[in-house]
């Protein structure tokens, strides 16, 4: 093949690459490789497997790179990278460990992506084994590097040793401000992470997020809500994240008018449109401020669903009271539609049955979770299953399923079981709960005090005396407004 000829088989190929409708037709293009004997040319075969990676297709990517008979540090490179992105994490530092055993020494370029590897895996010593292999290497000031170790510190939550490695830096980039910012956010020193952000130079989109995110993860909402119209007042624009985070807290706090707000920007900006987790969002807040014929009209709306989609209106439904036509959405979903129902979708329209008492559409749908949908039974589901049942006076069948449960019954569960015991009158069967709710619960009173009650209703008043002295025993205060009966 003449100069010519090679230069424009390789253009062709780099603009099957780029080209959005033909980059992800790797058969083509990799049989275009093996036509053209491109696969000699570890430069083009780098492109191809970064390519790959981009795309989450690194088993592809692998398989290239087996193609080549003498790969080079930037075929490595390339391979290290693509899985410290993709993972297996862990498959970078077989790679590092392939190159070294063939007698290729590292670049600047390895090392960046091996750490971040171990920061993905957590595993400190395995990165600090990396780093030593820096310092040999003499490529330890390289930004990327630092970027690297930071990161690697930031994960393993090495907080102190973090702060020294930021200090160090020469030049701090937005990269390395959010991600140690965000390290000790998430650590709970929200005090730090909040000063550092203060003494950001320039701020990005993603600070903004990480700090509002984790305020609400802490509880601390008013304050997320607070720096969130602080951002806006900024200048800066939410995007997806910004969105997804603080719509829950707008439904927390009750602020109807500021999610709103949220959701008149996201039609208005087109990201509505581009984030099936912001249709998903919006359902959820109306959803959990009442205003169901809102989180319908959304849901209908949306452009795209998912099976979060169909669960959050589900749930939300079953969490207003209206259970029925949750039902029906769950089985418009199952017969009309191409999402499979998942374990959350069932926890909400077994709640919706036991809502509406719909006890033998939850038996049904209860039994075709493993027989028509292979999903794996958990505890949400009995625990659903038992206060259908409970609720609908199988007060044995409920406790029954308990008996032979795979699991043991955790206290909302024994709770759901005793609640239909007291109303259907079935004491003995109640005792038995309220002993369990004990043994789950030894600093709960209010168990205490079930039981002795159901003690003196039957006259049994040195079961009353027994329960004042294991309360004693246990260090149990009394609530205001309980009494155990003499």
């Amino acid at each position: 093949m003449s100069r010519g000829s090679r230069q424009e088989v390789e253009r062709k190929l780099l603009r099957l690459l780029h080209a959005r409708h033909t980059r992800t037709r790797f058969g083509e293009i990799h049989g275009y490789f093996l036509r053209h004997h491109l696969h000699y040319s570890n430069q083009l075969l780098s492109h191809f497997i970064s390519i790959c990676s981009s795309l989450n297709k690194m088993p592809y990517a692998h398989r290239v790179f087996l193609q080549s008979p003498n790969p080079n540090i930037l075929l490595f490179n390339s391979v290290i990278k693509g899985y410290s992105l993709c993972g297996p994490f862990i498959d970078s530092i077989t790679m590092f460990s392939n190159m070294k055993r063939r007698g290729i020494s590292p670049d600047e370029f390895t090392f960046a992506p091996l750490l971040k590897a171990c920061a993905n895996l957590r595993e400190v010593k395995l990165g600090l084994g990396v780093y030593k292999e820096v310092l040999v290497f003499g490529f330890e000031r390289f930004g990327s590097i630092r970027i690297g170790l930071l990161e690697l510190c930031v994960n393993c939550e090495r907080m102190r040793d973090a702060k020294r490695v930021f200090d160090e830096m020469c030049s701090r980039d937005v990269i390395s401000w959010n991600l140690v910012i965000r390290g000790f956010c998430r650590c709970g020193d929200m005090k730090m992470g909040l000063s550092l952000f203060r003494e950001m130079g320039q701020q990005s989109i993603v600070s903004w997020n990480t700090v509002i995110s984790c305020l609400a993860q802490s509880g601390r909402l008013t304050d997320a809500l607070g720096l969130f119209c602080e951002m806006l007042d900024k200048g800066f624009v939410p995007d997806e994240v910004t969105v997804v985070t603080i719509l829950p807290v707008c439904a927390r706090l009750g602020e109807v008018n500021i999610g709103k707000w949220v959701h008149s920007f996201v039609q208005s900006s087109g990201i509505y449109q581009e984030y099936v987790s912001i249709g998903n969002s919006l359902v959820d807040f109306y959803c959990k401020c009442g205003d169901l014929e809102r989180a319908l009209v959304v849901f209908e709306d949306m452009p795209r669903k998912n099976v979060v989609s169909w669960n959050s209106i589900i749930s939300g439904l079953a969490l207003n009271g209206k259970g029925e036509l949750g039902v029906e959405l769950f089985e418009r979903m199952t017969n009309h539609n191409s999402v499979s129902p998942n374990d959350a979708t069932f926890v909400g329209v077994l709640a919706c049955c036991v809502h509406a008492g719909l006890l033998q559409r939850g038996r049904d749908f209860f039994s075709s979770m493993v027989t028509n949908h292979h999903i794996q039974l958990k505890l949400e589901h009995y625990g659903c299953m038992v206060d259908l049942l409970g609720r609908s006076g199988c007060v044995e069948e409920a406790y029954g399923m308990m008996q032979t449960m795979p699991m043991k019954p955790n206290a909302a569960i024994w709770g759901a079981l005793l609640s239909a015991c007291r109303a259907k009158g079935e004491m003995k069967l109640a005792e038995c709960a309220v002993k369990e709710l004990i043994n789950l619960e030894p600093w709960n009173s209010g168990n205490y005090v079930v039981l002795s009650n159901i003690y003196a209703e039957r006259g049994n008043w040195s079961g009353v005396e027994e329960m004042r002295m294991l309360m004693k025993q246990n260090l149990v205060s009394k609530t205001a407004g309980q009494s155990l009966i003499r």
